[in-house]
């Protein structure tokens, strides 16, 4: 049975779904889901993040992962983390980077969040052999089951793909938006026949409200092992800085945007990210936050011109072409570039300011 198909019995049996069961079933169904099915990444795939664009974005990861060790005191062991590691590329140039400075391998410990056994086996490969002075590599099902201590956590492109809720004014007030059947028996979306009375912000007629109540949770959860523990976690996604409206849940298949209702399990499903709402959070389980500010600008702070420029040193010119065309991607603000639509955001403990590629963008207090 296809995953489609058992959404719509489940509706016809239950009554419609929650936008955020609907994600929640489309990505992380055990059988069907996106992400449990298959690789996704890369020109083969439905979509091409930083890391599979250039080597450059993992190096400076890495670089950045060491100056934050340095920072926290050099611990003698360090949980290195990574949310959603893809095909492990990002993790494998970070090591490599890494390696200008033996102590800090020798303290990190890797542990990867994945859910998919194909990313999994991808991974093992790819940072395998990136990970060549330390213990073995770790993988969890969640963050929660991550261990307890000094911390370095990465997350690329992770929070855009968990559930969110969505709500729409009308004339009656505020209502969920719902997933149900039309006349057709096809996934459709409708409006909770009740209003959200604790919902009371003011907007025009037809405003869409996204909560992302899943990545909040998290970033609680992420911020409270900074407070006790120590160490760093650095967000990077694509969303906004400023709270506001808008529906921006969409859908991508083969590199092309198509319709988030055509086929569960087999397209890309994200939302832009909250910033705000990330770093408050945060904040108030006693973290601190910094930035967000634009990918372009961290990726210059951390010197990644200067990078492009060694490597066409030893290129052809086939390949310094193609170093130029990387940079221009990821700092570039052009349609189809990064530079601009991601962000950066790093949560830290309370001790730890000044984090590079952040500037003195360190605020207390939440926005």
């Amino acid at each position: 049975m296809s995953l489609r198909r058992e959404i719509a019995e489940q509706i016809a049996t239950e009554g419609p779904i929650t936008v955020e069961r609907y994600m929640g079933l489309a990505l992380s169904h055990p059988k069907h889901g996106y992400y449990r099915s298959r690789d996704p990444f890369g020109l083969e795939g439905d979509f091409i993040t930083a890391p599979e664009i250039s080597q450059m974005f993992g190096e400076l990861i890495g670089l950045w992962a060491v100056d934050c060790w340095a920072r926290m005191g050099e611990p003698e062991r360090l949980v290195l983390v990574e949310l959603g590691p893809g095909r492990g590329t990002l993790m494998a140039d970070a090591l490599r980077a890494a390696r200008l400075v033996p102590r800090f391998l020798e303290a990190a410990r890797i542990h990867l969040v994945e859910t998919s056994e194909i990313l999994r086996a991808r991974q093992s490969e790819t940072v395998g052999r990136a990970n060549t002075t330390h213990g073995p590599i770790s993988w969890h099902e969640s963050f929660a089951q991550t261990p307890e201590g000094p911390l370095i956590l990465i997350a690329n492109e992770f929070f855009d793909a968990l559930p969110i809720r969505q709500y729409l004014l009308d004339t009656q007030g505020w209502r969920e938006r719902l997933i149900g059947l039309d006349d057709e028996g096809s996934l459709s979306f409708g409006l909770s026949g009740e209003t959200v009375a604790e919902l009371r912000l003011a907007a025009p007629q037809g405003s869409v409200l996204e909560i992302g109540s899943a990545g909040m949770a998290l970033s609680r959860e992420i911020a409270a092992r900074l407070a006790a523990f120590g160490g760093a976690a650095l967000i990077i996604d694509y969303g906004h800085t400023q709270q506001g409206f808008g529906d921006t849940l969409q859908a991508v298949r083969r590199h092309q945007f198509v319709d988030p209702l055509e086929a569960p399990g087999e397209t890309d499903l994200t939302a832009h990210v909250d910033f705000t709402s990330l770093g408050n959070a945060a904040m108030k389980e006693g973290a601190l936050r910094h930035g967000p500010v634009a990918q372009r600008q961290f990726l210059r702070e951390l010197g990644i011109e200067a990078r492009a420029g060694s490597l066409k040193q030893k290129a052809s010119e086939a390949q310094a072409a193609s170093i130029d065309s990387a940079l221009v991607r990821l700092i570039g603000d052009a349609p189809g570039a990064m530079g601009t639509l991601f962000k950066a955001m790093a949560l830290s403990s309370p001790t730890l300011t000044g984090l590079a590629g952040f500037g003195s963008l360190t605020e207390p207090e939440p926005l």
